[in-house]
């Protein structure tokens, strides 16, 4: 149990997003004086008072193998109110941060970063044009940023650019997801809007009826105002799960509606599930110049998969796989996943040798992460999972594996609860990075979402400020009511674009 007693401020949001690098579901109590406890409970103060000139923090810290005491001065960058409070939230959580990693002895490689987007901050201020060498000194004095976190995010930006060398131009243009919902079972540690599609065949027609709609509506609009899309994305759910005439009905219709597709820079169709892959998918995803695809072991022990619920073979997977390469796609992603249960650095190990056999053009390593939602994390005793330092020896692992293999870094995502405070990194051979995973993480651009569970991010060009809006993530909801969002997403891109 955590005790905490904060003086001058209310910022529990914050001191519980530091408390959760640390400890796992801890159990936290806010005070206004040390409460009775257990020897091995903490009691932590902490404290920030106004200057003329910044944010006075202290904080104490009073645990079963002593105490600790920290005192941090934050000059103010901007006077104004909203500024002023944020410049105290950091006091505070910079404070707590460094009592922790004194008292537990383990370091947070990204200090009180606890956003899901690292570059985008890294980016944003090289865009202002602040000098590399300020920005690096920013981020590791401020934030606490380690080295070596900073060289991975540095490595990602100047891939990224290389990759997209107008992205910071790019926000006149938009990219498109579509959300196919069914799946053949559902992974246990999952929460995208995916339906077993054997047990909702009645909600299928109804969903692609309303899809078609949805994107000849959409079409129109984007002729109307001349776009361009940057990349266009297939996810899920897994949509390999409808059959190949659907999967061709789609695309016809996509290509009849939407304007300059022969401008698209990229289209991906996301087959992450072995067993819904066929000749005759592939063959209409080749057909349609596809240029990216991805088959998603997570992980190559079959006991795993068992047990979360990924009703496919490993030699399934690789069979697919090579079944992909012959058909001509050369440029296929694959999934893993650090940390699922039972697995450890033997398994992490195993996974990255059959991975060796094959040599994808894409790998993206994610860390495991308990999402609310997901069955795994509302059965959390069922799972076992590794410990936080086997965790990390097994992410410094992959990276070495990536290393040797001549795979680079391009994008990084970080999310709540994720295992060890670590990252999701994706990972390509030269040449074969996703332009929509740098659109979908950077945020330079309108993400126009479709289908069902699709959430379209709008920005305004030019102005950094999104409006997020939801298509209904079940089947049933999206069928009832698509042409109603379709009006009112179209009302909302006028406003938001200024057309008249």
């Amino acid at each position: 149990m955590i005790q905490i007693h904060c003086i001058g401020h209310a910022f529990e949001r914050e001191v519980g997003f530091i408390l959760a690098l640390f400890f796992e579901d801890p159990e936290v109590t806010y005070v206004t004086q040390r409460q009775d406890a257990a020897p091995e409970d903490l009691y932590i103060e902490l404290s920030c008072a106004h200057t003329t000139e910044g944010v006075q923090a202290e904080g104490k810290l009073i645990g079963q193998v002593g105490e600790k005491e920290f005192r941090y001065f934050r000059p103010y960058t901007v006077r104004e109110e909203k500024a002023e409070r944020k410049t105290a939230k950091q006091a505070i959580s910079y404070t707590l941060l460094t009592l922790l990693e004194q008292y537990t002895g383990i370091e947070q490689g990204w200090g009180i970063l606890t956003g899901i987007r690292p570059t985008k901050l890294l980016h944003k201020m090289l865009a202002q044009g602040t000098p590399r060498e300020e920005v690096h000194r920013h981020l590791r004095e401020d934030y606490m940023m380690r080295p070596y976190k900073l060289s991975l995010l540095q490595e990602i930006v100047d891939r990224q650019l290389e990759v997209v060398p107008d992205l910071y131009d790019i926000s006149r243009e938009l990219s498109v997801y579509i959300g196919i919902p069914f799946c053949p079972t559902k992974c246990a540690y999952c929460t995208f809007p995916a339906y077993a599609i054997k047990s909702h065949t009645a909600s299928v027609n109804p969903f692609l009826e309303g899809l078609h709609y949805e994107i000849r509506e959409m079409g129109k609009w984007l002729t109307k105002h001349d776009l361009r899309i940057t990349s266009l994305y297939f996810g899920g759910g897994t949509p390999t799960s409808i059959t190949a005439e659907d999967l061709d009905a789609l695309f016809v219709t996509l290509h009849e509606s939407f304007p300059h597709m022969d401008k698209v820079r990229e289209l991906t169709v996301e087959a992450g599930r072995p067993d819904t892959i066929t000749p005759e998918k592939l063959a209409v995803m080749k057909k349609w110049k596809t240029d990216r695809i991805s088959i998603n072991p997570q992980s190559f022990t079959q006991e795993t998969l068992q047990a979360i619920g990924r009703h496919h073979t490993v030699e399934e997977t690789i069979e697919k796989y090579k079944l992909a390469t012959e058909l001509g796609f050369e440029n296929i992603n694959m999934d893993l996943i650090i940390g699922l249960p039972n697995e450890g650095m033997d398994e992490w190990r195993h996974s990255l040798e059959e991975t060796a056999k094959l040599m994808p053009a894409s790998l993206t390593v994610h860390t495991l992460s308990f999402k609310r939602a997901s069955e795994m994390t509302q059965n959390k005793e069922r799972y076992k999972v590794a410990s936080r330092d086997e965790i990390r020896a097994m992410m410094e692992l992959g990276t070495e594996w990536t290393q040797e293999n001549g795979y680079l870094p391009y994008y990084l995502y970080r999310q709540k609860n994720i295992l060890g405070n670590l990252e999701n990194v994706g990972y390509s051979l030269p040449g074969k990075e996703s332009i929509y995973n740098i659109m979908i993480m950077e945020e330079v651009q309108t993400i126009l979402g479709l289908g069902c569970g699709a959430v379209s991010k709008l920005m305004q060009p030019g102005s950094e400020q999104f409006t997020r809006f939801p298509n209904p993530k079940d089947p049933k909801t999206y069928n009832d009511t698509y042409r109603e969002l379709v009006d009112e997403k179209i009302k909302a891109l006028d406003a938001l674009y200024q057309f008249a």
